[in-house]
């Protein structure tokens, strides 16, 4: 994926939550590491499209949600 690159201790985030979800259902696991993988491709299309949380940092971080699962990212 190019313009984007996972924190060191998040780079393992969607091959665990892959193999969670597949206990229960491959098809359903599968689905969801589409969806979370488009919608990273999508922020680096568009990086504005995720919300601010002041509330929680004063970084400069965005949240994006997808299912149950939450991005926060850097745009640049």
């Amino acid at each position: 994926m190019t313009g984007c690159g996972f924190h060191p201790e998040a780079r393992l985030d969607p091959d665990e939550i892959w193999e969670y979800i597949r206990a229960d259902n491959l098809g359903v696991a599968d689905r969801v590491i589409a969806e979370i993988l488009d919608t990273i491709r999508a922020l680096v299309r568009f990086p504005q499209q995720g919300y601010r949380r002041p509330d929680l940092t004063s970084r400069p971080l965005r949240f994006k949600l997808v299912r149950e699962y939450v991005i926060a990212y850097a745009p640049r």
